[in-house]
């Protein structure tokens, strides 16, 4: 179980900003652009050690990255480039506000342990490669097993609700250091739950296709 699974309940109280980018004739992969940018200007806050502007941005692009599917149904304007542009702004969102974090030059681990402040470096690489693995586990998924159902748009799987530390998490755990000033908890977090949830996922396809 984890957040990913209960998106469809958190879609339907985006209907109302949904409602207003199509009465302004904004198209669905306008409104993942706008999600891109608000998640990219969050990573420069970030870097700046603008941490609660930062979360503030941050969580402006999560919700515009749950419009643009809803932005999709309301207007039949489903496409599968929408799709793949989605799942592609996600990670480039994820991938700069993580890289944000690390550029802020604030300790991560190097005030708790005696070691050089490259370690810290090396932890957000370790969150950023746990963020990005985690994800692609199921695109690769899709293509070697066959998934192609589609429901509401989205290609329908089990993985949906397998690993406990997906997208979700990660964007609510960085909001959260953000707004508290623990950025230095969230990408520690981030760092050994995205690749547990990774490993989870890939034992869960181990005993059900080996």
């Amino acid at each position: 179980m984890n957040i990913t699974s209960l998106r469809p309940k958190f879609i339907k109280y985006t209907e109302p900003i949904a409602s207003f980018f199509i009465r302004l004739g904004v198209t669905p992969n306008q409104v993942s652009v706008l999600s891109v940018l608000f998640g990219f200007s969050c990573a420069l806050a970030f870097a700046g050690r603008h941490f609660l502007a930062g979360s503030l941005l941050l969580f402006v692009s999560a919700i515009l990255d749950l419009v643009d599917g809803n932005v999709a149904r309301k207007n039949h304007a489903e496409s599968r480039f929408g799709a793949v542009f989605d799942w592609i702004a996600d990670k480039y969102v994820d991938a700069a506000v993580i890289l944000g974090v690390g550029f802020s030059g604030i300790p991560i681990v190097s005030h708790l342990v005696d070691v050089p402040p490259v370690a810290d470096f090396g932890i957000v690489g370790l969150a950023l490669a746990g963020s990005l693995m985690n994800t692609f586990i199921k695109p690769v998924t899709y293509a070697e097993i066959g998934y192609s159902e589609r429901v509401a748009g989205k290609i329908e799987d089990p993985l949906e609700g397998v690993g406990f530390f997906g997208r979700p998490e990660t964007i609510l755990v960085l909001v959260l250091g953000g707004v508290t000033g623990l950025l230095w908890v969230a990408v520690l977090l981030i760092a050994v739950c995205t690749n547990l949830s990774a490993v989870q996922r890939v034992f869960y396809l181990y005993r059900r296709y080996s």
